[in-house]
C-alpha cells in the first residue's frame, strides 16, 4: 500500500471497518427484518462506500455497491421484506466488495474480480409489484443515470456526483474527505489526545445517538504506540531499581519522593497500556457470520450470545487469539451443538446456544466458548486414546476425568466419526493450545455429557509487562511467569518428607500423589546442588500437567518488562525472554512449556518402574504416613488409609448392575467390580439415596469400588490402633476426633469385590500370602 496515495489508504481503512460492521448488521437484520434502525445504518454504510469509490474512480466497486443500495432502498421503504435470499445476496455483495478492496490494496487497481454474478443475484431479489424480477440497475457509468433513492425526512439528501460532490457522512461513519495521513498501519487509540466530551455510548447519561469516530478518537501510528510502550517499560525498570535502592536507605524525604514516583509511573504505565488495548469485539465481530454460514451448512439452529464484548486486550495479542477462537467456535458448531431433531429427542430446545464470554480475572483475560450441546464423552476420548496408543491402560486407570479431556490437545487427536471440510482431520486443538501458550496463556476444557462444553482461554493482558516470580539457582536469578505458578513448597532438611528418586528421576510426594520434578540446575547445565534438602519446589502447570521445579531460593514477585532474546538464546529452547530486575541484574525468563516437556521424562521413569502413584502408594502403605479417609458405613465410622485411595467417585444408583451374585458399574469403558462395605461389615445400611459415594482403588490396570454411605473427612491420625477386634473385614479400632473409628481391612474388601485382583501381582502376593505360589503349583 506504500504506492497508494493517502486518500486511498484512508478509504481502504475506513471501508474495511465498514464491511466488518455490515457483516454484523446484516446477520442481525436477518433476525430482525423490520428494524428500521438496522436498515438505515446498513444503507448509509453502503452509500458511503459507493460515493467514495465513485469519487476515486473505482467503477466496478461503485457498480456493486449501487446494486446493493438499490435493494436496501426497497427494503428500507417497505416495498419488499427481508428474507434468506436477500440476506445471502447482500452478504455475497459484502464479500465481493472485500475482494475488490483487497485487490486495490495489493495491486492499486480493482483487478479481475467477478462482479456481474453478484449483481445478477442482487437484482433477482428486487421485485416489482407483480413479484417478477426487475431489470438489473444500470452500471453507474455516469452516476446521474442511476436512480437515487429518496432519503427519509429525518436524513439529509445524499449527493450522487463523483468528483464535484461527495457523499454526506452518516452519524456513525466518518466523512471520506480530508482523511488522516498515516505512514503505517494504524489502530484506534480510544480517546487518546481527544478533548473532553460527552460520555461514551452505554455510559450513564449518554445521548441515544453515537458520536462519530472523528469526534471520539484519533488515529495513532502503531509504531508510535510501540515506542511509547518501550519507553514506559524502561521507566518501570528504572522505578524498580530506584525503589529497591531507596528501601535500603533511611531518608524519609527521599522515600516519600520515591513513593510518589512509583505511583506516577504506575498510572503512566496503565494509561499507555490502555492506548494499546482494544475490545475483544474486534475479533468477535467476524464470528456471527462464521456461525451463520456454518450452521446453515450443517443444518443447525444456533443462537450466538456474546457477553463482555467490551473486555480489552493488548493489540499484539488480538491477532494471536483470533485463529484459535475461530477454531473453537467452528468446533462447537460442528461437534458440540446437535441437529434440531436430536436436541428435541433429548428434550432440549431445537435451537442451541453458543456463548462467547470474556472477563477479567486475576490480572488476566479469560475468554470462554460455551455451548449447550452434547458435551464430550470422556469414555469415548479414552477409548480413542487407547486405540491410537496415546496412553496405556495402566495410565488410564490413574487418570481423572480432567486429565482424560486434556488428551484432546494431543497432536492428531480427533474423535470425529467422519472427516468433513470443517473438522475430523485431527488438526486444530493442539494448534490452539500451542498458539495460546506461545503468548503465555493457557487452555482448559470442562464438559458434561448431554449438557455442553466450555473451552476456556486464559490470556495475559499484555506481553510487554507481566507479573513474575523471581528465583535463584546456583547464584543465578531467573523469572517464571506468574500465570504458570500454582504453589510453592519448601523441602525442610529437618522434615521426614524429602525428594525421592524413582529409576533415577526425582519425584516429590505432594498430598499423597507423586509430583515429577525438574531440577533447574541440571536442565541449565549449572553446578548441581549437593543434596535435595532445604530447597524450594515451584509447582507449575503447563502442557496439561503439573510438575515441580527445584530451585535454591525464592526471591520475590514483581512486574517485569519482557525483552526479546537474541537468536542464539532462542535456539536453546528453555528461555522465552529476558528482563532487568530491580537490583539491576539481567534475568532470563524461563519457558515453562519447555520445562514441562522435560518433566515428562520423570513421569515416564515412574511408569516404567511400575511405581506409579497407585503402585507406590500400595507398597509404602506401611510407613508412608497416617492420613486416613473417614467414611460413614451405616451408623458406623470406618477409616481407610488414604494411600489406598486412588480417587473418590459418586455413581447414580440406577447405574449399578449385577453380574451373577456381584454388583458392578460401568466405569471408563470397563466393568468395575463393586462391594458395599455395609454388606461386608454387617452394618445397618442407611436409606438408599439417588447416588452412592465410592472409594476407587487402582493398581496395575485393575480397579475396584468400595461403596460407602458418605465421605466424612480426611484426618492426620497419630493415635495407636487397637487390634482387639476379630470381626471380619476390620483390622482394629482407634479413637479419632473423639469418636470410636473402625479400621478397614482394605485387602479383604478388595478381594470381596474381585477375588482375582491380586493374581498378577507377585510382590503383593508375596507380602500378604507367602505360600500362595506353592499352593497353586500343587
Amino acid at each position: 500500500m506504500d504506492e497508494l496515495d493517502d486518500i486511498v489508504q484512508e478509504f481502504l481503512v475506513e471501508s474495511h471497518e465498514n464491511l466488518d460492521q455490515l457483516d454484523r448488521d446484516l446477520v442481525a437484520l436477518e433476525q430482525h427484518p423490520d428494524s428500521r434502525e438496522l436498515l438505515s445504518s446498513i444503507f448509509r454504510t453502503i452509500h458511503t462506500i459507493k460515493g467514495t469509490s465513485g469519487f476515486l474512480a473505482f467503477h466496478r466497486l461503485e457498480t456493486v455497491t449501487h446494486a446493493g443500495e438499490s435493494l436496501l432502498s426497497r427494503l428500507r421503504d417497505g416495498a419488499q421484506s427481508m428474507n434468506v435470499e436477500s440476506a445471502n445476496a447482500l452478504l455475497r455483495m459484502v464479500d465481493t466488495v472485500r475482494g475488490l478492496l483487497t485487490s486495490i490494496e495489493e495491486n492499486g487497481a480493482e483487478g479481475e474480480v467477478d462482479v456481474q454474478s453478484v449483481i445478477e443475484q442482487v437484482t433477482a431479489c428486487i421485485e416489482d409489484g407483480s413479484g417478477k424480477p426487475k431489470a438489473a440497475p444500470a452500471a453507474a457509468e455516469p452516476a446521474a443515470e442511476a436512480p437515487v433513492p429518496e432519503a427519509p425526512a429525518d436524513e439529509p439528501a445524499a449527493a450522487e456526483a463523483h468528483a464535484d460532490a461527495e457523499p454526506e457522512p452518516a452519524a456513525e461513519e466518518p466523512a471520506p474527505e480530508e482523511p488522516a495521513k498515516p505512514a503505517a498501519p494504524v489502530q484506534r487509540a480510544g480517546g487518546a489526545g481527544a478533548p473532553p466530551g460527552p460520555p461514551e455510548p452505554g455510559e450513564e447519561g449518554s445521548a441515544p445517538q453515537r458520536r462519530s469516530v472523528a469526534e471520539s478518537s484519533i488515529r495513532v501510528d502503531v509504531d508510535l504506540l510501540d515506542a511509547l510502550m518501550r519507553l514506559v517499560g524502561e521507566l518501570v525498570l528504572t522505578r524498580n531499581q530506584l525503589v529497591r535502592g531507596v528501601s535500603e536507605m533511611s531518608d524519609p524525604a527521599l522515600t516519600r519522593t520515591t513513593q510518589r514516583l512509583n505511583l506516577i509511573t504506575s498510572e503512566l504505565q496503565e494509561s499507555v497500556m490502555k492506548t494499546r488495548m482494544q475490545p475483544i469485539d474486534q475479533i468477535w465481530s467476524k464470528l456471527p457470520r462464521v456461525v451463520r454460514d456454518l450452521s446453515s451448512q450443517l443444518g443447525r439452529q444456533i443462537r450466538l450470545a456474546m457477553e463482555g464484548k467490551d473486555t480489552e486486550l493488548d493489540r499484539s495479542l488480538l491477532e494471536s487469539v483470533k485463529d484459535p477462537l475461530t477454531h473453537l467456535v467452528r468446533n462447537a458448531v460442528d461437534h458440540g451443538i446437535e441437529p434440531p431433531d436430536v436436541r428435541q429427542a433429548a428434550g432440549k430446545n431445537p435451537e442451541g446456544t453458543l456463548t462467547l464470554r470474556a472477563y477479567h480475572e486475576g490480572g488476566h483475560v479469560v475468554v470462554e466458548v460455551a455451548d449447550d450441546g452434547a458435551g464430550i464423552d470422556p469414555e469415548r476420548v479414552a477409548a480413542t486414546a487407547l486405540d491410537r496408543g496415546v496412553i496405556t491402560r495402566d495410565q488410564l486407570a490413574r487418570m481423572e476425568t480432567s486429565d482424560i479431556l486434556q488428551l484432546l490437545f494431543q497432536p492428531g487427536f480427533s474423535t470425529a466419526k467422519k472427516v468433513t471440510n470443517v473438522s475430523g482431520r485431527g488438526v486444530g486443538m493442539d494448534v490452539v493450545k500451542t498458539n495460546i501458550e506461545k503468548i503465555g496463556g493457557t487452555v482448559d476444557v470442562d464438559s458434561t455429557p448431554g449438557r455442553g462444553t466450555v473451552w476456556r482461554l486464559t490470556i495475559p493482558l499484555t506481553l510487554a509487562i507481566i507479573q513474575a516470580l523471581t528465583v535463584e539457582c546456583s547464584t543465578e536469578q531467573y523469572a517464571i511467569p506468574q500465570i504458570a505458578v500454582d504453589e510453592l513448597v519448601f523441602v525442610d532438611g529437618s522434615s521426614d518428607k524429602n525428594i525421592e528418586h524413582v529409576s533415577g528421576a526425582p519425584v516429590y510426594r505432594l498430598r499423597g500423589k507423586l509430583l515429577p520434578l525438574v531440577r533447574l540446575d541440571e536442565s541449565l547445565g549449572l553446578p548441581v546442588g549437593s543434596n535435595d534438602k532445604d530447597v524450594y519446589i515451584a509447582v507449575l502447570q503447563a502442557e496439561g500437567r503439573r510438575f515441580g521445579l527445584v530451585v535454591d531460593r525464592v526471591l520475590n514477585t514483581e512486574e517485569i518488562v519482557v525483552k526479546p532474546l537474541a537468536t542464539l538464546l532462542k535456539d536453546i529452547g528453555v528461555y522465552q525472554g529476558s528482563t532487568i530486575l530491580g537490583d539491576g541484574k539481567v534475568a532470563l525468563i524461563l519457558d515453562v512449556q519447555s520445562l514441562a516437556r522435560r518433566s515428562l521424562l520423570a513421569a515416564q521413569a515412574v511408569e516404567k518402574s511400575g511405581l506409579g502413584a497407585d503402585a507406590q502408594q500400595s507398597q509404602n502403605r506401611q510407613g508412608s504416613g497416617n492420613r486416613l479417609l473417614i467414611t460413614g458405613v451405616g451408623d458406623r465410622r470406618v477409616a481407610v488409609p488414604l494411600d489406598m485411595v486412588t480417587r473418590l467417585e459418586e455413581f447414580p444408583i440406577d447405574k449399578i448392575e449385577r453380574v451373577g451374585s456381584r454388583e458392578v458399574v460401568q466405569y471408563r469403558g470397563r466393568i468395575l467390580p463393586l462391594v458395599r462395605l455395609a454388606h461386608l461389615l454387617g452394618a445397618y445400611p442407611a436409606e438408599d439415596g439417588d447416588s452412592v459415594p465410592v472409594v476407587v482403588y487402582s493398581e496395575r490396570g485393575r480397579s475396584v469400588a468400595l461403596a460407602v454411605e458418605k465421605i466424612v473427612d480426611i484426618v492426620e491420625d497419630s493415635t495407636d490402633t487397637h487390634s482387639d477386634l476379630d470381626d471380619s473385614g476390620l483390622t482394629g479400632s482407634a479413637v479419632i476426633q473423639q469418636r470410636v473409628t473402625e479400621m478397614l481391612d482394605v485387602r479383604q474388601a478388595i478381594l470381596a469385590a474381585d477375588v482375582n485382583f491380586f493374581d498378577a501381582m507377585d510382590e503383593y502376593e508375596d507380602q500378604y500370602a507367602g505360600g500362595l505360589e506353592e499352593m497353586s503349583a500343587v
